[in-house]
């Protein structure tokens, strides 16, 4: 089995659209962290289909694909913290993490999506190292996530796109908070 992991752009918009075909991705178009509530409810999946194919043909790939055999399996979200605007509204983040909200340096790690039939095969892990040396390419100073922990509260797959814990934890971040049991704010320093 061959892994590639490429940044998402304009050029394989398809692909991105292929990997994100799984659980909810084909409705959110990752376009959840992006959105205050109220702009998420009124958009349709063609307003946020647009809105992803905006950011893929952007300046910045706001996100990873994975691909196993030349098939695009895998997609992770990765960017500055403060591009996703729901995150500085959401209690977990904001009364868990240790930075500046409007910190540019910080970046974040947001949802996963491995297409069912490559599922087990470490896609995750894969993705979150891409999507760390993404950061720490881009000028990350720190890179959070904001996993779930499937031992705490069991979770169906597809609400596992946060990530989880032990992926996290393996690729060598630590646990600043547990808002919930079951929730975690986990974070990385790639430089002082």
């Amino acid at each position: 089995m061959a892994i590639e992991i490429l940044p998402a752009t304009d050029e394989r918009f398809d692909d991105a659209e292929t990997a994100l075909d799984s659980g909810d991705g084909p409705e959110c178009q990752c376009q959840w962290w992006l959105l205050p509530n109220g702009p998420w409810k009124e958009a349709s999946v063609a307003d946020l289909t647009a809105m992803f194919r905006a950011e893929v043909a952007g300046d910045r790939p706001p996100g990873l694909i994975a691909y196993v055999d030349g098939e695009p399996a895998g997609w992770v979200r990765v960017g500055p913290r403060t591009a996703q605007a729901r995150l500085a509204r959401t209690r977990d983040v904001t009364g868990s993490t240790k930075e500046p909200l409007d910190d540019d340096d910080v970046w974040a790690i947001t949802c996963f999506v491995v297409r069912e039939k490559h599922r087990g095969a470490g896609l995750m892990s894969g993705l979150l190292d891409a999507a760390v040396e993404a950061a720490r390419d881009g000028g990350a100073r720190v890179v959070e996530g904001y996993p779930l922990d499937p031992t705490a509260a069991k979770r169906s797959a597809n609400q596992l796109y946060r990530g989880t814990v032990s992926v996290f934890e393996g690729a060598g971040f630590t646990v600043v908070d547990r808002p919930k049991p079951d929730r975690a704010l986990v974070s990385l320093t790639l430089r002082d």
